[in-house]
């Protein structure tokens, strides 16, 4: 390990040489970048590092125990290797962790980790239903930036000792620890599932019939909409005509039928209905989690809004007229995604969500030089941006853990 330190690029294969890298970086006080896959590396502001620890060779699956829907990896294994593991027992990982590829324009990458689905708390379409990466970890094992390995939690799904450091890293974007092993709890596949797709409406009509399927009792498991202006760049073309609202039914097969037939019969007024059977609805919401649209090769500056759902067809309304902008809506409208034509527009866009009741902007992709010229990730209000400072100060003294990623003060 002594010869590869002097490298720029350290590849650990085991925890003890995770620990022996991040000891070096602080003896050295000498920053580094820590990514698995590198899938996700153009998030966040660009780091300047001279060296980075690659965790992609941190790899295993070493318990999976399908009848106590329990799974634990290394850090490094690669997504795709653990859900085809899953898919054998007819299991998943229920919240649907995305595939920035495309979008970011890095598919010459694997697809990512599962420590780097814990590091960015990843979620998709089903987050209403099932939560994000954090409501389903059970226990961790990390090197923290002062050298020295944690572990929290287990391998049960009810774990209630000490602090909840599982669920407080995820998030952290390997600002505060580089994790070396994570336990999940895995779910069943549902047996089958459909997609209503109910066609015409308008983005505020489109909230309204969302508001109303996820307060019925149909068990939506996602509710999305797609104004016409991306409609035609799903499932190569064949959603009819005009805007799409689509909500998504899971479960067994008899239970899927009565309950989308009960939702076309409740919204049949509203507009044109049609069901999307199994494989059309499964690449369907495939391709809002993984923003389809705006796979597009370029740089234009996409975002990532979380509003109330209400708010979030107001907030595109109104940029609207004042810049050019393309959106979709997931989470029964409270994720926006946002293209912008041109400039980033931060202040625009972090202005109006404030007026509309607050939430949170998260510019996913855009240049190097826009990332390093505004703020990537919601500004902090002071008191929680202390608390940032203080959880950094604790975990990360010396500031060698992707310095600056998340924020310039950190």
């Amino acid at each position: 390990m002594t010869e590869a330190l002097k490298s720029e690029i350290f590849t650990p294969e085991s925890e003890e040489q995770v620990l022996e890298a991040l000891q070096w970086a602080v003896s050295e006080h000498a920053p580094v970048e820590i990514y698995g896959h590198g899938s996700k590396r153009a998030i966040g502001r660009p780091l300047q590092v001279a060296h980075s620890i690659d965790l992609s060779r941190l790899t295993g699956v070493t318990l999976y125990e399908p009848e106590e829907l329990v799974l634990t990896a290394r850090a490094g294994t690669a997504l795709d290797e653990i859900e085809a593991l899953l898919a054998q027992n007819n299991q998943e990982l229920q919240f649907e962790p995305m595939d920035y590829r495309a979008l970011l324009g890095s598919d010459d990458c694997g697809r990512g980790t599962i420590g780097a689905v814990l590091a960015t708390n990843q979620s998709g379409p089903r987050r209403l239903k099932a939560g994000a990466a954090r409501d389903h970890v059970l226990g961790i094992r990390a090197v923290t930036g002062r050298g020295e390995i944690i572990k929290s939690g287990g391998r049960v799904v009810k774990n209630v000792t000490g602090y909840d450091l599982s669920r407080g890293l995820s998030g952290s974007w390997g600002t505060l620890a580089a994790f070396t092993e994570v336990t999940f709890k895995v779910l069943p596949r549902a047996e089958t599932e459909a997609t209503l797709v109910v066609s015409g409406l308008n983005d505020a009509e489109a909230a309204h019939i969302m508001a109303e399927a996820m307060g019925s009792s149909a068990e939506v498991s996602s509710a999305a909409h797609l104004p016409e202006s991306v409609r035609a760049k799903f499932i190569g073309g064949a959603l009819p005509e005009g805007a799409a609202s689509v909500l998504r039914i899971e479960g067994f097969a008899q239970s899927v039928d009565y309950r989308l037939s009960n939702l076309h019969k409740a919204f049949s007024r509203y507009g044109a209905c049609q069901r999307l059977e199994v494989e059309e609805s499964r690449t369907l919401w495939r391709e809002i989690r993984d923003v389809a649209p705006f796979c597009d090769g370029t740089q234009k500056p996409v975002w990532r809004l979380s509003m109330a759902p209400g708010a979030g067809h107001q907030l595109v309304a109104g940029l609207r007229l004042q810049t050019g902008v393309d959106a979709f809506y997931d989470w029964q409208g409270g994720l926006v995604w946002l293209r912008m034509e041109a400039d980033a527009e931060d202040d625009l866009i972090r202005r109006g969500i404030k007026a509309l009741g607050g939430g949170h902007a998260t510019l996913i992709r855009a240049s190097g030089a826009v990332r390093n010229q505004i703020p990537v990730f919601e500004p902090k209000e002071p008191a929680l941006g202390a608390l940032s400072r203080r959880l950094k100060d604790q975990f990360d003294p010396e500031s060698v853990l992707n310095p600056g990623r998340l924020s310039a003060e950190l």
